[in-house]
């Protein structure tokens, strides 16, 4: 007889199942996962509609089915002449489609939507006409910087043909033995003066004008008409013309615009 098994022993435990850890817990996901899916799906069939969406299916069936002969309304129509598909109008000149339903669904009152469409309508206009002024100031602030900077470029032109100016009257008195310029200001200043000069022009006639009295401009008007009428020399051309004949037949004039 043999020896009855001990359930305690190796062998008995070895012969066991071998169960692979987390096999149990895989299982149980799948399971509660389909449980999950089959759980939505009912509730998905067995959901109630909510009165809005019921009211919404409602009216899209009833928009999409056209006005038949039971609708009295429809009915007058037809009496007065009117067919299925016609315009409206004794002329035939009005809608064919009707109107169509807009369902206010907010909480709003009646007009809010148009007056935010004009507040936004308001806005945008307000920022177009900052932007058109933005532009403008932008605009007119370049303006002003050429001006300036055409002035200033005038002003250094004009300052440049004084220099040359005064250099040729000096040099064509000098040639006539003019000793003093009719003018303090017709030769490049010295830079140095005599005592006796300095005296002399103290003691000058108050009713006399200044050169600081004068522009740039004023000086070499003065001083080139003094180089034409005294030296038959125009500063532009470069040129001492033999008489007022030769100067005013050669010379474009006695501007430097003349000689542009």
């Amino acid at each position: 007889m043999a020896e009855e098994e001990d359930y305690m022993s190796d062998s008995f435990i070895n012969v066991q199942e071998d169960i692979r850890p987390g096999l149990p817990m895989l299982r149980q996901i799948r399971e509660a996962r389909r449980k999950e899916e089959k759980q939505q799906e009912a509730n998905l069939k067995n959901r109630q509609k909510s009165l809005k969406e019921e009211e919404q299916e409602r009216r899209d069936i009833g928009l999409k089915n056209a006005l038949g002969s039971e609708n009295k309304g429809f009915a007058l129509l037809q009496k007065m002449g009117y067919k299925s598909g016609q315009a409206l109008g004794k002329s035939g000149d009005g809608i064919v489609e009707p109107i169509p339903l807009n369902v206010k669904a907010g909480k709003s009152g009646l007009g809010h939507e148009a007056l935010l469409k004009r507040k936004a309508e308001e806005k945008l206009e307000s920022y177009r006409r900052k932007i058109h002024m933005k532009n403008q100031a932008e605009a007119k602030a370049a303006e002003q910087f050429r001006m300036r900077l055409k002035n200033k470029q005038d002003e250094v032109k004009l300052e440049g043909d004084l220099r040359r100016s005064q250099r040729a009257c000096q040099q064509l008195d000098t040639q006539k033995n003019i000793q003093v310029p009719r003018e303090v200001w017709y030769w490049l200043r010295l830079e140095e003066e005599t005592e006796e000069e300095e005296e002399e022009e103290k003691e000058q006639d108050e009713d006399e004008y200044t050169s600081e009295d004068l522009s740039v401009l004023e000086k070499l008007q003065i001083l080139t008409n003094y180089l034409r009428e005294e030296h038959l020399y125009c500063i532009w051309c470069g040129t001492a013309y033999e008489d007022k004949e030769d100067l005013s037949s050669n010379c474009p004039g006695p501007t430097s615009a003349d000689h542009d």
